[in-house]
């Protein structure tokens, strides 16, 4: 069911109706919608924070599947089940080509973009965004809201309807608050 998407596959889709934005302070692993970004890196390894959380939820299995379409480009995203969580999806954006790497905040654009075409393709009416790239990956919680909202904004796919723009970091949640108020 894993299918790769990227920069290649375009909406067909214009937007009907605006896309709804919302954020709220919850875990990841408690949003409850058609699907999560989760960031991970090219070799499709699950190793940064959130995806190391959700590998530790959902099990290995998903990982492997992950890696047998690796390597993903920064700006692809691969799809892929989601059970357990609460979510039928996961949608996996590779941030980096290998942990540790610093991210810069053109690869969190790439990356929510390629999640924004996955989405479409998949008919995803609402999807949960955490925030990713901050603090030790380089980026500070106020570039990546922008970045995020920047990339949520100006899309124009007919999915998803509802994104919710999730993280419990308070520094990330109140820069995503901010970034939406304006």
């Amino acid at each position: 069911m894993a299918r790769i998407h990227g920069a290649g596959n375009h909406a067909r889709d214009v937007r009907k109706t605006t896309m709804e934005i919302d954020v709220k302070k919850i875990d990841l692993l408690a949003f409850d919608g058609d699907a999560i970004i989760v960031p991970t890196t090219s070799s499709g390894r699950m190793d940064t924070p959130i995806a190391a959380r959700v590998r530790a939820r959902v099990g290995e299995t998903v990982e492997a599947e992950v890696a047998s379409h690796a390597p993903i480009a920064v700006g692809a995203c691969l799809v892929t089940a989601a059970d357990p969580l609460g979510v039928r999806f996961l949608i996996h954006a590779p941030v980096v080509e290998e942990a540790g790497m610093r991210i810069g905040v053109e690869n969190i654009r790439r990356a929510v973009h390629a999640s924004l075409l996955g989405a479409v393709r998949h008919e995803m009416e609402t999807l949960g965004v955490p925030g990713f790239g901050y603090e030790d990956s380089g980026v500070s919680h106020e570039e990546t809201a922008r970045a995020i909202i920047d990339e949520l904004t100006g899309f124009k796919g007919a999915f998803p309807l509802t994104v919710v723009l999730l993280d419990t970091n308070d520094q990330m949640f109140e820069a995503f608050s901010e970034a939406t108020s304006h």
